[in-house]
């Protein structure tokens, strides 16, 4: 069955690790689980995390503020992680952003930018968005001319791709990703980690969290189209008046369009 067949409650029963809600409640919520999937990742030891309380970070007015779904830090790092089941096309412009809002965050009034600390991006992705068949992308900034030169700015972004998982060398990231691509357990990490899963879906107030979310969701989406369907039945009975001669009012009538709507784009496109 095709998963926008599914009614929301069966979306929440059938919901695994690559759920983001599901994930970010998690992740927020255990965090030395969190701190075991960062070491996992990266790869390296991490001697403690701090949560960022604040689930959205504003830098003014006038700039797009940005919700971060795990945002991690320490004394010399700062994390986020993003599961993201959908390729929305734009996610190596949003790491930029991601981590040009948190060095900002993180580099108060005063402070020399040595104080800046290490950013880690990472998107744990279901499909290959760059389409060449790693199980994993890093990226930092290195001299065009020569590059065995890194920038040094200690800004890094990782593209985890769950779908490749059986490429990948490490155990532990390998076990983690085959859990997201297909809900298998293969480790204990990966088996704490379903455990966590199950937790979740007994959890009243999260269900109802989620239940909202996806509603507003489906509003807006719905919202969405009847926007687009009046938005073309109001040029097409314009086309109508101006191409075949008829009248405002039948026009409106034949294609179900709100005739003030039409009289109004006539006159904008009169003027």
């Amino acid at each position: 069955m095709n998963e926008n067949e599914l009614t929301l409650e069966e979306k929440w029963e059938q919901a695994g690790i690559s759920n983001n809600f599901i994930f970010y409640k998690i992740m927020r919520n255990n965090k030395n689980i969190c701190k075991r999937l960062l070491e996992i990742l990266l790869s390296m030891e991490i001697d403690y995390i701090e949560m960022q309380q604040e689930e959205e970070i504003n830098i003014d007015f006038e700039s797009k503020g940005v919700r971060l779904d795990v945002y991690a830090k320490n004394q010399k790092n700062a994390f986020n992680i993003e599961m993201q089941a959908i390729n929305t096309k734009e996610l190596p412009k949003r790491a930029r952003y991601y981590q040009g809002v948190m060095d900002v965050d993180l580099l108060k009034s005063g402070q020399h930018y040595e104080s800046l600390r290490s950013s880690y991006i990472i998107f744990i992705c279901l499909d290959d968005i760059f389409n060449c068949g790693l199980p994993v992308y890093t990226f930092e900034n290195l001299c065009k001319e020569n590059n065995s030169l890194p920038l040094g700015d200690r800004a890094y972004k990782y593209f985890f791709i769950a779908k490749n998982c059986d490429k990948i060398n490490d155990d532990e990231q390998r076990a983690f990703l085959k859990l997201v691509a297909s809900n298998k357990v293969t480790s204990n990490f990966s088996k704490e980690l379903e455990s966590l899963v199950k937790a979740a879906k007994h959890n009243v107030q999260w269900r109802k969290q989620y239940m909202d979310l996806e509603r507003e969701k489906l509003y807006a989406r719905d919202e969405g189209i009847a926007i687009g369907e009046e938005r073309k039945s109001i040029e097409d009975a314009v086309l109508l008046v101006k191409k075949y001669k008829i009248s405002p009012e039948q026009a409106a009538k034949d294609l179900e369009a709100p005739l003030e709507k039409v009289l109004e784009k006539l006159k904008d496109n009169s003027n």
